[in-house]
């Protein structure tokens, strides 16, 4: 699955500012399928969505309007509903954010809807009786309303972390500490150069070297970083040959 097979569903959606947010957090990570239920264009105020979408108008002018969620959903090999709200009528079991993107990731790539409900109540349950699985954001109980544009800003990156184009490479910049063969290189280096300094006149090289590796390994040392922890000591070490 990828990204261009999510559609986001906004059922009953009451708020232009929440429509333009939400067009905004979409296009940040990569999904441009919006679709509105339950809510005419012209019941919108375009300046607003539009103010409030900055870059992502585009987002807002692709976006497809249906009666019901029914019909925007028609065309879904699967729909997950966002609640936070459990009942008889309801879902009895449903995922975070992060395990439904981990699920998706190795689906099949049919469309599949992330549906919100309206601002207000939410997903009524008729209309999260029509989705497959329910999902919710784990939020503090004294308050555990969030704004429409904030959850769907949530899922989208999480989708966008497992589904985007460069999730299975590092970003740039990105912390990648040492693995198992550079720590063990770095902890010979640093031990050889304690050795010229003289400082294993005595057993207790092995114990040193167990100490160091473990100690490099826990700190999750940088590539970079190691090199530079490395160099202090073959520094040392040549200081030291100057003056014998």
């Amino acid at each position: 699955m990828t990204l261009s097979d999510i559609v986001i569903i906004l059922s009953r959606p009451s708020e232009s500012g929440n429509v333009g947010a939400v067009c905004r957090a979409m296009k940040n990570m990569g999904l441009s399928r919006l679709r509105i239920a339950g809510a005419a264009r012209e019941s919108l105020d375009e300046a607003v969505v539009r103010a409030r979408a900055v870059h992502a108008a585009d987002v807002w002018e692709g976006a497809e309007f249906f009666d019901t969620l029914a019909e925007a959903a028609v065309d879904c090999a699967l729909l997950a509903g966002t609640t936070r709200r459990r009942g008889h009528h309801r879902k009895n079991v449903t995922m975070t954010p992060r395990e439904l993107a981990a699920w998706l990731r190795d689906r099949p790539g049919h469309t599949t809807a992330l549906v919100f409900g309206n601002e207000r109540t939410g997903l009524e349950d008729d209309e999260l009786a029509l989705c497959n699985i329910a999902s919710h954001i784990p939020v503090s109980d004294t308050f555990p309303s969030l704004n429409l544009s904030h959850a769907v800003q949530i899922y989208a990156y999480e989708l966008f972390q497992v589904l985007g184009p460069a999730a299975d490479e590092p970003v740039k910049g990105a912390w990648v500490p040492l693995s198992r063969e550079q720590a063990d290189a770095l902890t010979a280096a640093v031990t050889e150069n304690l050795e010229a300094l003289g400082f294993y006149r005595h057993p207790g090289r092995a114990e040193q070297e167990r100490f160091i590796r473990d100690f490099i390994s826990r700190a999750g040392l940088t590539k970079e970083e190691g090199r530079y922890f490395g160099d202090i000591f073959a520094k040392a070490a040549r200081l030291a040959r100057g003056h014998t």
